[in-house]
């Protein structure tokens, strides 16, 4: 698969050891820098658990963010490792390509085909903080083919995990194509967390048919629940202010396919916002969730 050796290099954080590949190569999608986060003791003798998240620069150093923000996922981790909460789970951080990033993180099949009602609408109705999705190319599954055939091959032979437990994270747009990860391929990915899961698309509410395209698409395409695990949420300011019709819907379609609260958790944070630092100070409850022994 590689072309180029792939470099690596510590990077510094609070816990445990940071390590980043640098333009980790793919013949799906545009190199981009991944970092794999091992907690302290990690060790070839135990088998750990893989949580990939998405944009992985904010993950770990508000050194290379934009705003100067993260998400300290070492910090509120390793405390939950050592008091023995969770079991044992290594963090596999993938960063956006800023230019590709909506395209990448747009569910793919649920828009690929909208119909000439949909395509009238967006026409009449550009936004304009979004490429022209019209137009632009969805890169979605190029993306999680990425992930599945290409990322986790590599981490599954460089480290000593359980290959059968993996989960997918991620907020904002992030979260929408965590859950379509775990929908597309419900044979690798457990559970899924999705933070201020961005359920317009877009960013409005009116004029809008991409809700009603991820709606249709779960209705048809959510695993039976038996196994896998949902974790969303949202607050009330800044974009999450639009959430909450959105994700109301979503949970009673979940009900009505028979998940409880044992595989489905749905969090409502009144007062908090859409930045790094409201996701970090709730990150332990999907960690909870979906890696609680």
């Amino acid at each position: 698969m590689r072309t180029s050796p792939l470099i690596a290099q510590h990077l510094l954080v609070q816990f445990g050891t940071l390590i980043e590949f640098a333009r980790f190569p793919s013949r799906l999608i545009d190199p981009r820098s991944v970092v794999v986060w091992l907690p302290d003791g990690y060790t070839d003798q135990k088998q750990y658990a893989v949580l990939y998240m998405h944009d992985g620069q904010m993950l770990f150093s508000s050194t290379v963010t934009k705003n100067q923000d993260h998400w300290g996922v070492d910090s509120v981790l390793q405390p939950m490792l050592e008091q023995g909460i969770l079991r044992d789970v290594i963090v596999v951080g993938i960063f956006n390509h800023d230019q590709w990033r909506s395209m990448e993180y747009l569910p793919q099949r649920p828009l690929q085909d909208l119909t000439l009602p949909d395509t009238a609408i967006l026409k009449d109705h550009p936004d304009p903080q979004l490429p022209d999705i019209l137009n632009a190319g969805f890169r979605a599954d190029s993306y999680l083919q990425f992930l599945v055939s290409e990322l986790k091959p590599f981490i599954d032979t460089t480290y000593s995990t359980d290959p059968a437990c993996n989960y997918i994270g991620g907020s904002s747009m992030g979260g929408l194509i965590s859950w379509y990860a775990l929908c597309e391929y419900p044979d690798i990915f457990t559970g899924t967390a999705c933070l201020s899961t961005h359920w317009t698309g877009l960013f409005r509410q009116d004029h809008n048919p991409l809700p009603a395209r991820f709606q249709a698409y779960l209705d048809n395409h959510l695993p039976k629940p038996e196994k896998h695990r949902f974790y969303f949420d949202h607050g009330t300011e800044d974009l999450d202010r639009l959430y909450g019709p959105f994700q109301e819907q979503i949970d009673q379609l979940a009900q009505k396919k028979g998940y409880t609260e044992s595989l489905w958790q749905s969090q409502f944070f009144p007062g908090t916002g859409h930045a790094e630092s409201d996701w970090r100070d709730r990150l332990h409850i999907p960690l909870t969730f979906l890696l609680g022994k």
